[in-house]
């Protein structure tokens, strides 16, 4: 009877705190895309026993806005429309609870100037396209972050603030970059970190090194111990690697044998432009952390030698509490290959590539799968 009558009055007090508790960008359930009622009611219904949910998260690649692709998206001064592009991709990039993709080229808006390579700078409208087809956060810290300066990069943010869209590795703000990117999706905390290897020369200002988070060990290892505790899974973006090449470098796996380590457990690679192999890497536990080295081009100009082709990186994270401990299992690791469609630089879209040539689509796969050795991936906290 004690127990029954301290149950109810634990719930109660949690019910009355709750009325005082305000929700924020992060950290908040109701950021989650697709959320599960049934989820939410089994757990409150089981606080005190046990917690079960599952859900998938997805990742794309490079989304680099040349000149061709936005003159394509143009519908009249000012105004540009990339949704068409993605339609044929969207029920697929839809699906997952959770979805990331890196925003290479930073979308500083057409006050500024739109631009290509080597400064790119690209309109707020691929950001709403983005959004429209199921992206949930995009990752900034790129080669790229800094092209434009820092009103493009004061411009984009406040684009995806506007939105409703999480953005990580490049910041407007010292209280900004220590804010962690924890969400909460159907009672699974993902945090999220990205980092880059440089910015083309361009340096970071000394004043605000809070524009871009760059690759530095003892940074990264700081970063990862504040999410620790915090989240069940955390996710780091790397903008690495050497550009063109279908395997990654021995940095890369250095990089990602460290993380590893330090307790990521996903670790999405981007940069090379073209796809490079999925892989589990074991750290000093004996536990096993899953790694894409990267997820090539997913919309852009460029061409040929798997440039065009890109694919939709999806993991199953489950996550079950019995009581006592918590139990994270990162299981099916698999990627879509996509391809970037175009006709004399007009008419640009994303395909499936199965829909489009049967015999490279299975070589993709071949080729990403090549040094998977298991399924899945457990972790007790």
């Amino acid at each position: 009877m004690k127990k029954y009558i301290a149950t109810i009055v634990t719930v109660l007090i949690i019910s009355v705190l709750s009325l005082f508790t305000f929700p924020s960008p992060f950290n908040n359930p109701d950021t989650s895309k697709k959320e599960v009622n049934e989820h939410t009611l089994k757990a409150s219904a089981t606080i005190f026993k046990e917690f079960h949910s599952s859900i998938t998260m997805g990742a794309i690649g490079d989304v680099l806005i040349h000149r061709p692709v936005y003159q394509d998206a143009k519908i009249k001064d000012g105004v540009y429309d990339f949704k068409p592009m993605l339609r044929n991709v969207k029920d697929v990039l839809s699906k997952p609870n959770f979805t990331i993709a890196n925003q290479e080229s930073m979308i500083g808006g057409t006050e500024i100037g739109l631009s290509s390579y080597p400064t790119f700078n690209s309109p707020f409208e691929v950001a709403d396209a983005l959004k429209d087809a199921g992206v949930d956060l995009v990752t900034i810290a790129n080669n790229h972050t800094l092209d434009r300066g820092e009103k493009a990069i004061y411009n984009a943010i406040s684009h995806y603030e506007k939105i409703g869209m999480h953005y990580v590795g490049g910041h407007k703000s010292y209280e900004d970059r220590e804010t962690l990117r924890i969400i909460n999706v159907n009672g699974i905390k993902l945090g999220f970190l990205s980092y880059t290897y440089g910015t083309n020369g361009i340096p970071v200002p000394k004043d605000k090194p809070y524009f871009v988070n760059l690759i530095d060990r003892q940074k990264m290892k700081e970063d990862i111990s504040k999410m620790k505790g915090k989240v069940d899974v955390i996710v780091a973006n790397m903008h690495w690697g050497l550009e063109y090449q279908p395997f990654p470098s021995n940095e890369q796996k250095e990089l990602a044998r460290f993380l590893a380590n330090e307790g990521v457990h996903v670790i999405v690679g981007h940069h090379p432009h073209v796809l490079q192999p999925m892989d589990w890497i074991e750290n000093d536990k004996g536990e096993k952390s899953i790694v894409i080295y990267s997820l090539g081009n997913f919309l852009s100009a460029q061409v040929g030698n798997g440039k065009d082709i890109g694919g939709i990186f999806q993991l199953e994270i489950e996550k079950k509490y019995d009581g006592e401990k918590t139990i994270i299992t990162l299981r099916n690791p698999q990627l879509i290959p996509t391809y970037v469609s175009s006709q004399n630089m007009r008419n640009y879209e994303i395909h499936l590539l199965k829909e489009i040539n049967q015999t490279k689509y299975k070589e993709v796969l071949q080729h990403m799968n090549q040094w998977l050795d298991k399924k899945e991936s457990t972790f007790i906290h």
